[in-house]
């Protein structure tokens, strides 16, 4: 159950970094999720390389794996790599988010 919670969170924030179809943040499996990106992915290679290395900046994906995956020596296309580099970090930011969570300061802690 909480696999699955963490795979719903990963889509949401998924969904909303990557702008993708509201049916995106409906139940969708990992694979699902990972075709779907890629295709995004593909687009942004071809017309919008820059917003994209931008964006994998911003959500704090390592340079080095992001060179790698752009790599023609890469195992995989880049636009699979890529879409595989994002979907674990954003694993890694919904558990973080789940696990480490700031309790709320009530207006009383506020005062002086």
């Amino acid at each position: 159950m909480e696999d699955n919670q963490n795979i719903e969170d990963t889509v949401q924030l998924v969904a909303q970094e990557f702008e993708l179809a509201p049916h995106a943040e409906s139940e969708m499996t990992e694979e699902e999720l990972l075709q779907l990106l890629a295709d995004s992915i593909a687009d942004m290679i071809q017309y919008r390389l820059e917003y994209l290395l931008s964006l994998m900046y911003r959500l704090d994906i390592d340079e080095r794996k992001v060179s790698l995956a752009l790599s023609p020596l890469a195992e995989e296309p880049a636009n699979i790599g890529l879409a595989k580099l994002v979907i674990e970090r954003q694993k890694q930011r919904a558990f973080t988010k789940k696990h480490y969570r700031q309790r709320e300061i009530t207006d009383e802690e506020w005062e002086f």
